[in-house]
């Protein structure tokens, strides 16, 4: 190989334009100039090696720095060799081809080639296995003139291993210039800087491996973190640009409903673009890569029948599967315009991270269906609670000696409590109120099988011992396991003002009276079995005669079993107060008192079951107006 500047104005040069082979980088500071001396009549290297060989050993076993490795080499052959043109060439194991790592006298345009194996004295020089010493370079069919001022040149090869990693390389435009002693010494320097040079290169590719897992161990991190998808394909193109430096960047992500892979996210240049594309398994570079499961590294995209072009200055290309649970729901896919410029740490890298990614894109997408369900179930939630709501009467009777209100909150969107107003007739309203079982969407829809068979009940007129009866049969030939639901039925008469009282299983009501020694509140000692649990179930039934004043409060165990934040309950006793507390009360404003005070009880905690309240006021002429 021969390629000069002028001898007169000889360069140092201490750095290379990087190659995709390289795995170092460093400063590249230039070797100090010298001046050229005459070649000498008889060099005395023998003596010379002892102290030289010492102090090549010395600069090699103090640095691991490739850099500087180099420079100091250089340095120490100067001082026996007096080189106007010094090169050290590294061989590329993927290409095949000797690039220059450091060189001293050359042009940037000869820095810059990339030498075949067996082209030139160098190139010769790596497949022989052996230095050439060329005392003139004219005499050389092959030889590579890069510089016609250059007569005489001295390649030697480094091996290490039995493996040959590169070649030094040093030229003058003197005839016969090396000698023999020459090629000796330089021998005898190749065989230690080359284990130096791997030592280095070892070193130099262990740390970057350090630095590369730190920063995917970050990346990671990060992206788990992420649950909108469209947000984390961004991020993770972002992130990856830490640890290589592509130009184009595309995710595709698998579509089972169209059997193909679409693309979801696309950078140009660091800019988004948005683009409509899909690829079948096998097509292109990316299709391929997820057929086989696996990486598929392409240097030259010209030379692959497999390229399906979509930037037409793409040159070299790399994609990865990305694989979860064993099946592959995408692609990551890197191009560059740079010929070979993909290697095989950037495919493992990408390899690596690639699980990750397909972790986090699973959760991701698994997060959105989630969403996606939730807000259906919103939507569904809503209806419901719109349906059970027409199922509940939209406002109570009137009568004439009676007043009746109630109320009902859900512990969640929908409940399981009921009540409900059926009609006996003239003056006489039959009053219904149960719990179901459970809470939420069963229990909600178990109410409404309830609330359906007892108005289908209701024109029967029966008492409301009969109608328990009936209506725990009708359950019985619909029975569901772990259903039942509890219910309190009472039949209002306003012609004589009685209600009569059958319980299956609720909380007993409360009766409120006013007497000369003031309001007294007194539980209604009724009960009786659950429906829908016994077959053949028998309910008692009680008659209460009323006065003008009087109060009958119905209420779920939502009510007395509401907790503070100390899991103190309401109780009967506070239920008992807040009905004696008040100053005038109606049917509605003791509705309402009920739930403040609950609700004041409470204080913000969680309501855990539904609460309703149902009360029915006697009338009469000499009631103060509270109204």
């Amino acid at each position: 190989m021969s390629a000069f500047d002028n001898p007169s104005r000889p360069t140092a040069a201490g750095g290379d334009t990087p190659h995709p082979g390289d795995q170092f980088e460093g400063d590249y500071r230039p070797v100090p100039e010298s001046t050229p001396a005459p070649p000498p009549a008889n060099i005395r290297v023998e003596p010379l090696q002892v102290d030289f060989l010492h102090r090549l050993a010395d600069a090699l076993n103090t640095t691991l720095d490739l850099n500087t490795l180099l420079h100091r080499v250089a340095d120490l052959v100067r001082a026996v060799i007096d080189y106007r043109i010094f090169a050290i060439l590294l061989l590329n194991d993927r290409t095949q081809e000797l690039w220059m790592r450091f060189q001293i006298g050359h042009t940037p345009d000869i820095e810059r080639m990339r030498i075949k194996l067996g082209r030139g004295v160098v190139g010769q020089a790596a497949v022989q296995r052996a230095s050439i010493l060329v005392k003139d370079v004219s005499t050389l069919e092959n030889y590579i003139d890069a510089n016609p001022n250059v007569r005489s040149e001295l390649a030697v090869p480094l091996i290490v291993k039995n493996k040959v990693i590169g070649i030094i390389d040093i030229q003058s435009e003197i005839d016969a210039y090396f000698t023999h002693d020459h090629q000796r010494l330089l021998e005898l320097v190749a065989s230690r800087v080359a284990i130096a040079i791997e030592n280095a290169r070892l070193y130099t590719r262990v740390s970057r491996q350090a630095q590369t897992l730190t920063v995917l161990n970050e990346i990671s991190r990060e992206i788990t973190s992420i649950l909108d998808l469209d947000d984390l394909l961004e991020r993770i193109g972002t992130l990856l640009k830490r640890v290589i430096d592509f130009q184009m960047f595309t995710i595709l992500l698998w579509s089972d409903r169209r059997e193909q892979l679409e693309h979801r996210f696309s950078s140009r240049y660091g800019e988004r673009i948005n683009r409509e594309r899909t690829v079948a398994l096998g097509q292109g570079i990316i299709g391929t890569a997820a057929q086989l499961r696996e990486p598929v590294l392409v240097p030259d995209v010209r030379k692959d029948p497999r390229y399906v072009v979509e930037n037409p200055e793409t040159r070299s290309e790399l994609s990865v599967p990305l694989i979860y649970k064993g099946k592959v729901i995408g692609v990551l896919d890197l191009e560059h315009t740079r010929v070979n410029y993909f290697t095989d740490d950037h495919q493992r890298t990408l390899s690596t991270l690639a699980a990750q990614v397909a972790i986090s894109i699973a959760n991701a997408r698994l997060y959105q269906r989630i969403h996606e369900e939730e807000q259906r179930m919103e939507r569904d939630l809503e209806m419901a609670r719109e349906v059970q709501l027409r199922l509940l009467p939209s406002a109570p009777p009137r009568h004439t000696h009676a007043e009746i209100a109630a109320h009902f909150l859900p512990a969640r969107s929908i409940g399981g409590d009921i009540y409900d107003f059926l009609d006996y007739g003239p003056g006489r309203t039959a009053l219904a109120v149960g719990d179901v079982s459970g809470k939420a969407a069963p229990a909600a829809l178990y109410a409404a099988l309830v609330s359906g068979i007892l108005r289908s009940l209701a024109n029967q007129h029966l008492s409301p011992a009969a109608l328990l009866a009936a209506l725990n049969q009708q359950l019985q030939e619909r029975k569901l396991d772990s259903q039942y639901v509890t219910m309190l039925m009472a039949v209002w008469d306003d012609n004589n003002q009685t209600l009569q009282i059958a319980n299956a299983g609720s909380v007993q009501p409360v009766f409120v009276s006013n007497s000369q020694h003031g309001i007294q509140v007194k539980t209604i000692q009724v009960e009786g079995f659950p429906l829908g649990l016994f077959p053949d179930a028998e309910y008692e039934e009680f008659t209460i005669s009323t006065q003008p004043g009087d109060m009958v409060v119905f209420f779920s165990d939502g009510i007395v079993d509401a907790e503070n934040s100390t899991r103190e309950m309401f109780g009967s006793d506070r239920l008992s107060e807040v009905l004696r507390s008040q100053p005038c009360p109606t049917a509605a404003s003791s509705v309402q008192a009920i739930l403040d005070a609950v609700a004041s009880f409470q204080s913000g905690t969680e309501h855990f079951d539904d609460e309703t309240v149902v009360v029915l006021r006697v009338l009469g002429p000499n009631l103060p107006d509270c109204n």
